[in-house]
């Protein structure tokens, strides 16, 4: 990571969000976030939600509260065998980002969009990537360029 990431991120707080449908995928993928936004001192709150669809609601209620500097939103949609993954995927990516524009908070996407629970362990941590500390990370950089020029 560099430095224009981690300047000025100690005492700051930020939040995750998670989608909790997948369990066992959404631990990995909230503490790959959690050691991304401890390794600068940033302080972290997780707040959970039943699955994907409602990641953006809950990014919204974590902005609109003004307590954090950003919201990595992190969870896993495998694709099942109905139309039900287009929908969800899409949402979740449309909403999170909307949140984003329309409140000026930086939130990050990282929710795996995957074909199987094999590809979801690969990009949590089980050696292709980690979506969760990646989120982290971009969540960290929006911040600090909203820092550097002066944002709101």
């Amino acid at each position: 990571m560099d430095a224009a990431v981690t300047e000025g991120a100690g005492g700051v707080r930020f939040a995750i969000v998670v989608a909790r449908f997948y369990a066992e995928i959404a631990a990995r993928l909230v503490a790959g976030a959690r050691e991304a936004f401890e390794e600068v001192g940033a302080a972290v709150d997780v707040h959970d939600v039943p699955g994907a669809f409602e990641l953006p609601l809950a990014a919204r209620l974590c902005a609109d509260s003004g307590r954090y500097a950003g919201i990595a939103c992190l969870g896993c949609v495998i694709r099942g065998e109905t139309d039900h993954y287009d929908f969800v995927c899409a949402e979740a990516a449309r909403g999170i980002a909307e949140v984003s524009l329309e409140s000026r908070e930086p939130c990050a996407f990282g929710v795996l969009t995957v074909e199987n629970r094999e590809q979801a362990l690969e990009r949590s941590g089980g050696g292709k990537r980690h979506a969760g500390r990646e989120a982290a990370e971009a969540v960290l950089r929006m911040a600090e360029l909203r820092r550097e020029l002066g944002s709101v």
